[in-house]
């Protein structure tokens, strides 16, 4: 990883919303117009996004995943909604379902931030994991508590995709700065 390759290709990411509501168009997506402001503020190196509204149904999930990682080839997907303790709330076991490692510690991380501003964060069930060689990260559907979380995690993303083989991604340093171990 000493001279990591940077390609001229846009760095593909995905942006799912989870939201029966949502989806029918009888509920406003905030969710993933939130995080595609935080990639804007966040992410320097080009990129697209694949965008997605869909229904709390577990076929549909695993469908969606699978689709932006092996299809569009996405290196990251971030999801919103389904999180929590509600019946329909299944993001974080269709993500299990795809995914071939599970990545705790981001669920872990962002669950620890979340508790310091609200204490029903315990009842988030945030999650991560790997698919081949695309980042799958679950983030609850409020609009403040998805760049809460992002705020955390995001400075492992780079390098994490990195070491999945995946493209290198730059970060703008005035929001967040990409963790990278020091070169000797």
């Amino acid at each position: 990883m000493s001279n990591p390759e940077r390609s001229s290709s846009p760095v593909i990411i995905g942006v799912v919303t989870v939201s029966d509501r949502a989806s029918r168009g009888e509920y406003e997506d905030r969710g993933g117009p939130a995080i595609q402001k935080y990639l804007n503020d966040v992410v320097s190196t080009p990129y697209q996004t694949c965008l997605r509204v869909i229904p709390d149904e577990l076929s549909v999930i695993e469908q969606t995943l699978q689709e932006l990682a092996d299809t569009d080839e996405c290196c990251l997907i971030i999801t919103t909604g389904g999180t929590g303790p509600a019946a329909r709330d299944i993001t974080p076991e269709a993500t299990e379902t795809v995914c071939e490692r599970m990545m705790p510690g981001f669920g872990e991380l962002m669950r620890k931030v979340s508790l310091e501003k609200v204490p029903t964060a315990i009842l988030s069930r945030q999650t991560a994991g790997i698919r081949g060689k695309t980042l799958i990260v679950n983030l609850p559907g409020q609009p403040k508590a998805i760049g809460e979380c992002l705020d955390a995690v995001f400075p492992a993303i780079p390098y994490c995709i990195e070491l999945m083989q995946g493209p290198y991604m730059e970060t703008n340093p005035e929001f967040i700065v990409a963790f990278r171990p020091k070169k000797k």
